[in-house]
């Protein structure tokens, strides 16, 4: 099987390592997003999908272009002559010039329960809403944004304690694997695609860093999904005692009765916030400018301050 892989961040590089060492697939072609500048030289840095594929040595082609419509690149990509192709967030939507390449099409690795949680950040999605379970979808793609016919889904609980960062990276490890065992039924027709329903569509939005602005005024228990929704950017930001923080972990308790939403209370041996509805203990937080550290010994240096 000659496939097109089109990825870009270290999760998607789980994928990648996936059908390399699968020994029915050779891969033909990497397609990833150009080297940008990053730390504090802003020297440029390649992708992690670009240099988990040069510490693997693989004599492959790896393209960087700026964008896909580029009518030389679209050549480029139909010389190496894919059966398939696979995507593990490239970050650009492909048109239909490179969506008629390969005679199968592509295949989409997105962690989530589709047609639940299309777009950028269905892990967050997931985590925000509540859910009680998560999985991953393999899909073939379409024009429209994760809306293409399913090949294969698994499910999993999520659990109460699941943070975005480290249940992205678990969920691409399980999306590689079926991906490998979807890979042969479907090319040699024995797995025929689903259509999504349309009706039990949700929509996730890409995350900006107001996003994790705490908002006291919201019940304790959206909060604390925040703290682990936003882990690790941009984290569940808020200000107390005019001192701005990131809210690491926390836990949700009772409301204390006649208190605004945001007073900070010691109660018990813990750090307490008052919300909207019921109250969350601060677990561990990290200051501005500073290393994560227990609330309590963060509390104990504000000297006293109530």
């Amino acid at each position: 099987m000659r496939v097109l892989f089109l990825g870009t961040p270290e999760i998607a590089a789980i994928a990648l390592a996936a059908l390399v060492r699968s020994p029915q697939i050779e891969v033909v072609g990497i397609v990833t997003q150009p080297d940008r500048p990053a730390g504090r030289g802003r020297t440029l840095q390649p992708p992690p999908v670009k240099q988990w594929a040069l510490d693997a040595g693989l004599s492959v082609p790896i393209l960087q272009p700026a964008t896909l419509r580029d009518p030389l690149v679209v050549e480029q990509l139909r010389e190496l002559r894919p059966d398939v192709g696979v995507v593990a967030a490239y970050g650009e939507i492909l048109r239909r010039a490179v969506l008629n390449i390969p005679s199968a099409g592509y295949l989409n690795i997105h962690p989530s329960l589709l047609p639940r949680h299309r777009g950028p950040a269905p892990v967050t999605g997931a985590i925000l809403a509540g859910d009680a379970e998560t999985g991953v979808s393999v899909i073939r793609l379409t024009a429209k944004m994760d809306a293409g016919p399913i090949l294969a889904q698994q499910r999993r609980m999520l659990a109460t304690t699941a943070r975005a960062g480290t249940l992205t990276a678990e969920l691409f490890e399980v999306g590689a694997a079926l991906l490998i065992e979807t890979l042969p039924a479907y090319l040699d027709g024995r797995l025929q695609p689903t259509a999504q329903d349309e009706q039990l569509a949700t929509y996730t939005a890409l995350i900006r860093k107001e996003d994790g602005v705490i908002d006291w005024n919201q019940p304790a228990e959206q909060i604390e999904r925040m703290t682990r929704a936003y882990d690790p950017w941009p984290g569940a930001q808020a200000t107390i005692h005019k001192r701005s923080l990131k809210i690491i972990t926390a836990q949700t308790g009772p409301e204390f009765a006649g208190l605004a939403p945001g007073t900070l209370v010691d109660r018990d041996g813990g750090v307490w916030v008052a919300c909207g509805s019921g109250a969350l203990e601060l677990i561990t937080i990290q200051p501005a400018g500073k290393r994560a550290m227990p609330a309590i010994d963060w509390r104990r240096g504000l000297h006293g301050t109530v």
